[in-house]
């Protein structure tokens, strides 16, 4: 195996991906949505959950972080929560109620009409993100999935982002890169560029 021709091999995949979102302009359009449905929750004094499994877990966490404190500049901090990183209410919904309603018992507790929630999915198949979406619509929480190449169990969200991928990794490499654009554009909404 060379070892150099195979890191290229997955960097141009990397790239391949990218390219295909760069072409999209109903991809770009989705995400302009989706940050001006955030902007206007922050408006209204609402906040963002996110949630994901496994390195969509990691992504939630990374994004709330990015809200809570800042992403390019100093301003203010937006009320933003990762549903997947309290380890004592993830052991105990678990336990209690099952791992396939971790996400939506933490709604009902945390959500509040006019809050965005964001699932973060490669698969879009998710039980934990699927049952969801029932207590976002019994909350009056708007809904929004980043998940890879469609169709999927998620396509049931209000908004959906699909990622032009089948490729684990391609999928979360990009998903990054959404939420990233959402925070850049959602922070120079709020508080100027």
């Amino acid at each position: 195996m060379n070892i150099v021709e195979t890191i290229k091999t997955q960097m141009a995949e990397s790239v391949r991906v990218k390219q295909r979102m760069l072409e999209d302009d109903e991809l770009a359009a989705k995400i302009e949505e989706i940050a001006g449905i955030i902007v206007d929750a922050y408006r209204s004094g609402n906040k963002t959950l996110w949630a994901g499994n496994g390195g969509s877990a990691a992504d939630a966490q990374h994004m709330a972080g990015e809200l809570v404190n800042k992403f390019s500049f100093d301003r203010p901090g937006l009320p933003a929560l990762s549903l997947s990183t309290d380890t004592s209410i993830i052991t105990a919904v678990g336990n209690d109620y099952g791992f396939d309603r971790l996400f939506a018992r933490q709604i009902e507790a945390q959500g509040r009409p006019g809050d965005v929630f964001i699932g973060i999915s490669t698969s879009g198949k998710s039980p934990n993100l699927v049952g969801a979406l029932a207590a976002c619509q019994a909350k009056g929480i708007t809904s929004v999935a980043i998940v890879g190449a469609g169709p999927c169990p998620m396509d049931d969200y209000d908004h959906v982002i699909h990622v032009p991928s089948r490729s684990t990794p391609r999928i979360q490499e990009c998903q990054t890169l959404i939420g990233h654009i959402l925070c850049y554009l959602v922070e120079s909404n709020l508080f100027g560029a």
